[in-house]
């Protein structure tokens, strides 16, 4: 089983602890990788997202940790990067020109207007009450064109390009199922979200099997049943937890690994040394304790499959 995380929040952003913490716990469980994954500034200010006057202290307090912890960890410095117009996501000179390990591409916030201020966007990861306001004052209350939307707004950010990972690629269902009309087989959810497979496919990106929900609400972003598909088109996965809390770290991991063998999955994508490799599962999963062996490096080389980073 794969035991690294890419996908985090700390205190930099609406994380509930300091970085150190989530290092702690990772070395405690055994984790070979971590990775913080801050939500990046946006051109506004909000509760959730990093200011850019932070980014100098983020940036040089993993660099700390990262040395400080090399003999038990590796860490990563990644962002979780919106995308919100053409103007502004992972792609633009200021998020490339930061020295990042990664980038993860999310979509939480949808522009109703050309100026991007907060009061100008719908967004999608908040209460069932506010995207249920927001499908009323903005989508004619019908919740298939927020659908439609957020896919061809994720179309537009995977075309844009300047990640390495696609975040919660579907967690508009979160709140969106709770319509009555809201239904997966449709052609107006099944179609454009399919979609959005065969570009990730064509660009060779990442997707990450998201776990923040399983627990509390068995959910998982790509949903359960299109992991069988990615597998069939050879899309690489990590099981990321997008935890906010340290003890929620490994939430939903063991889970999240099972179901990707019963999908047919053989491996899992991860960084190693900085470099990204394909992992045969197999060398970490223990069916008695579910926790990460001593594997020796030379163990772990024989199962890695380079790819480009």
């Amino acid at each position: 089983m794969q035991l690294s995380n890419y996908h985090s929040h700390c205190t930099f952003c609406d994380g509930r602890s300091i970085p150190e913490d989530f290092v702690r716990f990772a070395i405690t469980h055994g984790f070979r990788a971590y990775g913080f994954s801050s939500h990046s500034p946006l051109p506004f200010e909000t509760f959730w997202n990093m200011s850019k006057d932070d980014m100098p202290e983020y940036l040089q307090e993993i660099k700390r940790l990262k040395q400080k912890y090399s003999d038990q960890l590796e860490i990563y410095a990644g962002l979780e990067i919106d995308y919100l117009d053409e103007t502004y996501n992972a792609s633009i000179p200021y998020f490339q020109e930061l020295p990042l390990d990664y980038r993860i591409g999310s979509i939480h916030f949808l522009p109703v207007s050309e100026r991007l201020v907060e009061e100008n966007m719908v967004c999608i990861d908040g209460s069932f009450r506010e995207y249920a306001h927001s499908v009323e004052r903005h989508f004619e209350g019908d919740v298939r064109l927020l659908v439609k939307r957020f896919f061809d707004t994720t179309m537009k950010m995977i075309e844009a390009g300047g990640i390495d990972i696609v975040g919660h690629m579907d967690k508009i269902y979160m709140n969106g199922q709770k319509y009555e009309i809201f239904n997966f087989e449709e052609d107006w959810y099944r179609k454009p979200f399919e979609a959005c497979l065969d570009l990730v496919q064509e660009k060779g990106l990442m997707v990450e099997v998201n776990t923040k929900n399983w627990t509390k609400k068995k959910e998982l972003y790509p949903r359960v049943e299109y992991l069988s598909r990615m597998r069939e088109m050879n899309i690489p996965v990590m099981v990321n937890s997008d935890c906010h809390y340290p003890d929620l770290v490994n939430d939903g991991r063991k889970e999240a690994f099972k179901l990707l063998k019963q999908a047919g999955f053989k491996s899992t994508r991860e960084l190693v040394k900085g470099k990204w490799q394909d992992i045969a599962s197999r060398i970490y999963f223990s069916a008695y304790t579910g926790r990460i062996a001593n594997v020796p490096q030379r163990s772990l080389d024989e199962t890695c499959h380079n790819v480009p980073s």
